[in-house]
């Protein structure tokens, strides 16, 4: 069933990634991988009357986040590599979304449903949960976030924080 009315949960969402520079609009979306959204040039696009899964927002926010400012730019455009993402900016994504969720004290769920990630939603929530952090590596590679170890010696608290939300 469509969302009609903005949840708190969703609203809650959108502030975020104004916070952090994603612009959301709002507008039809037609012919699109998860209904009633797709990705502009840095920016969300959103048709709410479509929109199944509110929490796929911020995993397709975590594809901006982690692509760099110069492709977040070219996105939706035929400037657009047509290898974005790959798949380390995939799982980094996933991770991303889970950090966001874990920020926003969303539900794992809220992101991780049931009917996204090719039915493995609840391994995912199983590995964050157990601290096993799939792309972690790659999220602290790109700037964003710290491992246990790199946090103990720099003095700074360790993923799930994100020290920044979007790469450079």
């Amino acid at each position: 069933m469509p969302v009609k009315e903005i949840s708190s949960e969703i609203k809650k969402v959108l502030e975020f990634l104004t916070e952090i520079g994603i612009d959301v609009i709002e507008k039809e979306v037609n012919e699109s991988f998860l209904p009633g959204l797709s990705l502009g040039q840095n920016c969300i696009c959103i048709d709410y009357d479509k929109l199944l899964y509110p929490g796929d927002i911020l995993h397709e926010a975590g594809h901006l986040a982690v692509t760099t400012s110069s492709e977040r730019n070219t996105v939706g455009t035929s400037e657009m590599s047509p290898e974005w993402p790959t798949q380390a900016e995939e799982i980094a994504a996933i991770l991303w979304s889970f950090a966001a969720a874990n920020y926003l004290q969303l539900p794992l769920d809220f992101v991780f449903h049931p009917n996204g990630y090719k039915g493995a939603s609840d391994w995912f929530i199983s590995n964050f949960s157990d601290e096993n952090y799939i792309g972690l590596p790659f999220l602290e590679w790109i700037g964003l976030t710290l491992s246990k170890d790199l946090a103990l010696k720099e003095g700074k608290e360790a993923f799930p924080v994100m020290q920044k939300w979007l790469r450079d």
